[in-house]
């Protein structure tokens, strides 16, 4: 998905709707993939449909040239592509078996940047819980391979950071299933990361990431 361009397509649930219960029930998987996801997926087409200039550029161009789009589409390409790419990586990130923590280099990167894993939860979950609105947290990498935890509003992304994975505090997302309490939600979210392939991701990065000219 991060390379596609359009017209873009709805990328398959990686696991079934009821892989992720108790902590995400069938119901707002379907819903929130189905219908949330997919309405963004569509959304997005249909503005690029009359530019074909545009369709061309992968998603994270989209969603990070947003303001050099004609004024027509420009903020419902900003919130559409943004939809598209932060719902992909929220699912993908996701696992029904997942491990308990991170190994390798992402590990020693948690240990360097926050301390320890729980000292990098309760920053991701104070930023989860301290959006305002609707909204995201995530977990980043810059190119240097440094740690951050960041919030954004609405479907904003944090490209061009890498980001590692995200819990989605739009009210679609756990509202069937936990009503107001966000916190709950993102105690469940957070028994579900999938660490082994952040692992992978981060270790990728590192292998791949600009190397800077000795002085």
């Amino acid at each position: 998905m991060m390379e596609q361009h359009a017209p873009f397509s709805l990328p398959p649930l990686p696991y079934g709707y009821d892989a992720l219960t108790p902590q995400l029930d069938e119901r707002t998987m379907h819903f929130h993939h189905d219908k949330h996801f997919a309405a963004y997926v569509d959304n997005l087409n249909r503005l690029l449909s009359d530019h074909p200039e545009y369709q061309t550029w992968t998603l994270e161009e989209l969603c990070q040239n947003w303001q050099s789009l004609p004024e027509s589409i420009r903020q419902g390409v900003r919130n559409n592509a943004g939809g598209v790419y932060n719902h992909d990586l929220y699912f993908r990130t996701l696992s029904p078996t997942p491990a308990s923590s991170p190994l390798g280099a992402l590990e020693g990167a948690i240990a360097r940047d926050f301390g320890d894993l729980p000292a990098l939860k309760t920053a991701l979950k104070t930023a989860a819980l301290g959006q305002f609105g609707s909204g995201w947290a995530w977990l980043t990498s810059d190119d240097d391979g440094r740690l951050s935890i960041r919030s954004t509003p609405n479907q904003d992304t944090p490209l061009p950071l890498h980001p590692l994975t995200c819990c989605d505090v739009w009210e679609h997302a756990y509202y069937l299933q936990y009503q107001n309490r966000r916190g709950d939600y993102f105690e469940s979210w957070w028994q579900l990361v999938g660490w082994p392939q952040l692992t992978e991701q981060y270790a990728s990065w590192m292998d791949h990431r600009p190397r800077h000219p000795q002085p």
